[in-house]
């Protein structure tokens, strides 16, 4: 452990060197997308920003496993459910599911202050939930499901609340999926289970773990109108996390 952690140092230092080149290259084609081609051409700058933080994380020795269960019919609303292991997580969402358009719910304090990740959560879809005010959540969230009902998009949330820091899940937050289900009946929920993405921030943010095989798999899709709500919640709950290895 010592020796490995060690070696993470100088490859940690590389990666965080591409992440940030990375993230400020992509806030002015982001821009010049989203102001003069549109939404089309904003969506392939994020999804390409996040192929290439993929990449960044490559350098780590990190692996990816990714296991897509899950086929849905066109223009329906979805809601991605998933655990939530480390901020990794977002990047191989957005990628490895981008035919699904998936927008964010968000933090507040995200939305300002971090190249392009601020700017695609304030301009790509996604919604900024503050946490301290609960009424301000839930109008957002009425409002997000709106929009997923219009354009027939998918939104994400992780509904442990905060990250996981040992794998281990938490309890699912209830209030969000009761929310989203209950404004988007005519969807389509796909559950998700992340496991190994703690793993690079086992010893917080510097280093990073080398050699992580990161494990993502979308499991089949489910009907929202096909259950009570919170049955369906507890069926979500437990398909994400009977997958997680303990």
């Amino acid at each position: 452990m010592a020796f490995s952690k060690i070696i993470s140092y100088p490859f940690t230092i590389l990666f965080y060197l591409l992440f940030g080149i990375t993230i400020v290259i992509f806030h002015p084609i982001q821009w010049i997308c989203f102001n003069w081609f549109g939404y089309t051409a904003h969506k392939k700058s994020v999804d390409y920003l996040n192929w290439t933080l993929l990449r960044c994380l490559n350098v780590l020795g990190t692996t990816f496993h990714i296991d897509i269960n899950t086929s849905i019919p066109n223009n329906v609303p979805i809601i991605i459910v998933s655990n939530h292991q480390s901020m990794w997580d977002i990047s191989p969402i957005t990628w490895y599911l981008r035919k699904y358009h998936p927008k964010f719910i968000s933090k507040v304090e995200l939305g300002k202050g971090i190249p392009s990740v601020s700017y695609n959560l304030r301009h790509g879809g996604s919604i900024l939930i503050d946490r301290k005010n609960p009424r301000q959540a839930i109008v957002e969230m009425v409002k997000f499901s709106k929009y997923l009902q219009k354009f027939k998009r998918s939104g994400v949330i992780f509904p442990e609340g905060t990250r996981s820091k040992t794998g281990v899940p938490k309890p699912f937050r209830r209030t969000g999926l009761q929310t989203l289900f209950k404004k988007v009946p005519d969807g389509y929920v796909i559950p998700v289970t992340f496991n190994n993405s703690w793993k690079l921030q086992r010893w917080g943010m510097f280093p990073m773990q080398m050699g992580v095989r990161l494990e993502m798999t979308a499991h089949p899709a489910i009907k929202i109108a096909d259950y009570e709500v919170e049955t369906l919640i507890d069926k979500v709950e437990e398909i994400i996390t009977s997958k997680i290895h303990k």
